[in-house]
C-alpha cells in the first residue's frame, strides 16, 4: 500500500464512532488481505499513539469532482468504525482516546500488530484460550481466567449455533490447565444440569448422576421448595396448609432428633416422612371434646388429652387413633371439615410415587448430609472427578425447579461455609446451567420460585465465597433479568429471534453498535466475545470440543431412506413406564 497514493481521512468523529473516507480501497487494504466488517483500522496522530478501530460498515458515496476543468464525479468509500482502545508505545489500553483533532493518518492494522495486542494483553499465568478470531484463525484470543471464570459467564445462541460444543471446549480447557507439572487432577470442581443428556459424551471421566442414582432427600427441602412440593397454585387453603405444613415437620423433626436443642422448620436435620402423612391422616379424622380442643374422643369410648398442641401433633406424627363416629359432647377437629383432604391426599400421593425415590425412596431416607454433597463436589469415594453431571432429563418436570433449588442451594452453603471454616484449602466450585431459561425463567409463577431464588442468590453473592455460574440459554430474554444481568463475560452467537437479539444488545456490558447487528449471520462455533475478561471485544471463533457433546441434529432424510425399521413397543412401554 502507497500512503502517497491512497487517500484515507477521517471525516468525522462521534462518541462512539469514528467515519473514515477512502478514495481507493483495493489500494487501501493491506497486503494479501482484504477489508471486511470486523476488520481492524489503525487511526492515528503520531507514531507513539493510535486509535484502535472495529470496522462496522461499508457505504458508497458519490463526490463531485473537476478532471481537467470538466465536472465529474468519484467514488468515496465511507467506513464506519467502532473504537475499541488505544494503543501507545506498543501497549493496548481499552477505552480512552488521546488522539488530538483531526487524526492525521488511518491505515488498516496489521496482522502483526493485533496478534501483539492479543498476545501481550495478560501475564502469561493469567492467560486461558478456547478461541481465535474470526477472520484470522491462526490469531489466538486469550481471556484472563480468573476474571472469566469468577464474574460469571453467559453463553447464548439459538439452537444449532454451536452453544453446546462451545461450553464444551470451555469446561474441556479448564479441566487440562496446569500450573506446573503433576500427575492426576487439577482443582477445578464444575457441576453441569444437563437438561438433554448431552454432555456425558464430552466428558467420558465425569460422575454422572441420572435419576436412577440422585440421592436428594425431602428432609433437605427448604420452605419454598416444600411449598412446591406439596401445595397447589390458586388452592384457596393454601395459607393455612402452609401453616400447617411448618408446624407438623418441626415436631417430626423434634421426634427424630430428641438430643438436638433447636430444631427449626429449615433445620438439616433428617426425620420420617411417614410422621407427615400419618399426621395429616389423623387431623381429618380427627373428633375432640366439644369444650377442649385438646381431648379427643376415641371409638372405644375413651378419651385421651394432650398438654398442648405441640404434645398433640408429635403423638399424631408416631400414632394412630380410631375417633368417636358420634357421641354427646364430641364434635370435628379443626381439619376434620374436609379442607385439607385433597391436600392430604397429594402429600400421600408424593411420598408413595415411586417416580419420586430420589426424594422419599429408602436410599433418600438413610442417607447422610456428608453423602449428598459428595455426590454434587466431586468427591464421590473411589471415584473423584473434576465435573459432575446431573441428568435432568428423567426429573419430572414438576419437580424440576425443586431439584434445581435444592442442589443449587446447597452448592452455596457448602461453599459459603467452607470460605468461613478454611479459607486455607479452596476448591472454588462453577455451577453450569445449560438451558437456564427452563427452570430460572423471568416469570412470577409459583413453580420457579424455588430455582429463581437460589440461582439469584449464587448470581448476586456467588463470588464472595468462590461459586460462580455460565448461563447457557437459546432463549435469553425469557431469562430472569437479576440472574442475566449478574453476568460479566459474554459470549454471544446465533441469534436469529429479534427479542433474544435487543434483549442481549442492551444487557452487554459495551455497547457495539452495529457489531451486534451481525448476530443472526455468525456461522456455527462464531460467537461475540465481550467482557471484563477480554482485552477488546471481537467475533472470534470457538475451538472444536474433543470428545464432543451428544448434541448433533437428528439426520431425517438420511434415515428416512433407510429401509422400514421395527419397533419393538413393549420395550419401549416398558422404559417409559420406568
Amino acid at each position: 500500500m502507497s500512503n502517497e497514493v491512497v487517500n484515507a481521512e477521517v471525516v468525522s468523529v462521534y462518541p462512539n464512532k469514528v467515519r473514515v473516507a477512502v478514495d481507493d480501497l483495493v489500494n487501501f487494504q493491506a497486503a494479501g488481505e482484504s477489508l471486511r466488517v470486523g476488520s481492524f483500522l489503525k487511526v492515528s496522530d503520531n507514531d507513539n499513539v493510535s486509535l484502535i478501530c472495529i470496522i462496522e460498515s461499508f457505504s458508497i458515496e458519490m463526490k463531485e469532482t473537476k478532471t481537467e476543468g470538466v465536472p465529474d464525479s468519484k467514488r468515496v468509500y465511507i467506513i464506519d468504525a467502532y473504537p475499541l482502545g488505544t494503543l501507545k508505545n506498543g501497549k493496548f489500553n481499552r477505552g480512552g482516546d488521546e488522539l488530538a483533532i483531526p487524526p492525521k493518518k488511518v491505515v488498516p492494522a496489521t496482522k502483526e500488530e493485533i496478534a501483539a495486542i492479543y498476545a501481550e494483553a495478560f501475564e502469561a499465568e493469567d492467560r486461558f484460550r478456547f478461541s481465535s478470531l474470526t477472520r484470522q484463525r491462526d490469531i489466538d484470543v486469550p481471556v484472563h481466567g480468573d476474571r472469566f471464570f469468577n464474574k460469571h459467564i453467559a453463553v447464548v445462541g439459538a439452537s444449532g449455533s454451536g452453544k453446546s460444543s462451545s461450553v464444551s471446549t470451555v469446561l474441556q480447557k479448564a479441566i487440562s490447565a496446569k500450573d506446573g507439572e503433576y500427575e492426576g487432577l487439577n482443582n477445578s470442581h464444575i457441576l453441569i444440569f444437563d437438561l438433554h443428556s448431552e454432555y456425558a459424551a464430552a466428558f467420558p471421566k465425569a460422575n454422572v448422576i441420572t435419576v436412577d442414582d440422585l440421592i436428594l432427600p425431602y428432609w433437605l427441602l427448604n420452605e419454598d421448595e416444600m411449598e412446591d412440593m406439596f401445595l397447589e397454585s390458586g388452592d384457596n387453603n393454601n395459607y393455612n396448609q402452609e401453616a400447617l405444613l411448618r408446624s407438623i415437620i418441626t415436631v417430626a423433626k423434634r421426634v427424630a432428633n430428641p438430643t438436638v436443642a433447636k430444631v427449626n422448620f429449615d433445620s438439616p436435620l433428617r426425620y420420617n416422612i411417614d410422621h407427615l402423612a400419618n399426621a395429616l391422616r389423623t387431623l381429618t379424622r380427627e373428633k375432640i371434646d366439644s369444650d377442649n380442643s385438646l381431648i379427643i374422643k376415641l371409638k372405644d369410648g375413651t378419651q385421651k388429652e394432650f398438654v398442648d398442641t405441640d404434645d398433640q401433633l408429635t403423638h399424631y406424627c408416631t400414632e394412630t387413633y380410631e375417633f368417636a363416629i358420634k357421641a354427646t359432647g364430641v364434635k370435628k377437629g379443626p381439619y376434620a371439615d374436609g379442607s385439607i383432604d385433597k391436600f392430604e391426599r397429594r402429600v400421600r400421593s408424593k411420598v408413595t410415587n415411586s417416580r419420586l425415590g430420589f426424594l422419599f425412596g429408602d436410599k433418600a431416607k438413610n442417607a447422610s448430609l456428608d453423602d449428598v454433597l459428595r455426590q454434587f463436589t466431586g468427591y464421590k469415594e473411589n471415584f473423584e472427578t473434576n465435573v459432575t453431571i446431573i441428568d435432568l432429563s428423567g426429573i419430572p418436570f414438576e419437580l424440576l425447579s425443586i431439584t434445581v433449588s435444592l442442589i443449587s442451594r446447597l452448592m452455596f452453603d457448602f461453599c459459603y461455609f467452607a470460605r468461613r471454616s478454611d479459607k486455607m484449602t479452596e476448591q472454588p466450585f462453577l455451577m453450569v446451567y445449560e438451558e437456564a431459561h427452563k427452570y430460572a425463567p423471568k416469570s412470577g409463577l409459583a413453580r420457579y420460585k424455588a430455582s429463581l431464588a437460589a440461582i439469584e442468590r449464587i448470581a448476586k453473592e456467588g463470588r464472595k465465597y468462590g461459586i460462580s455460574l455460565l448461563i447457557s440459554s437459546q432463549r435469553p430474554s425469557e431469562i430472569s433479568e437479576t440472574i442475566f444481568s449478574q453476568c460479566s463475560n459474554f459470549l454471544a452467537m446465533r441469534l436469529t429471534n429479534p427479542d433474544d437479539q435487543s434483549y442481549v444488545r442492551r444487557l452487554l456490558p459495551d455497547t457495539l453498535g452495529n457489531l451486534t447487528e451481525g448476530m443472526p449471520a455468525l456461522e456455527q462455533g462464531e460467537a461475540l466475545l465481550i467482557g471484563d475478561a477480554v482485552i477488546m471485544p471481537c467475533v472470534v471463533y470457538v475451538e472444536k470440543c474433543d470428545p464432543e457433546p451428544a448434541s448433533s441434529d437428528v439426520k431425517y432424510l438420511t434415515l428416512w431412506k433407510d429401509e422400514w425399521k421395527k419397533i419393538d413397543f413393549e420395550k419401549r412401554a416398558k422404559n417409559w413406564r420406568g
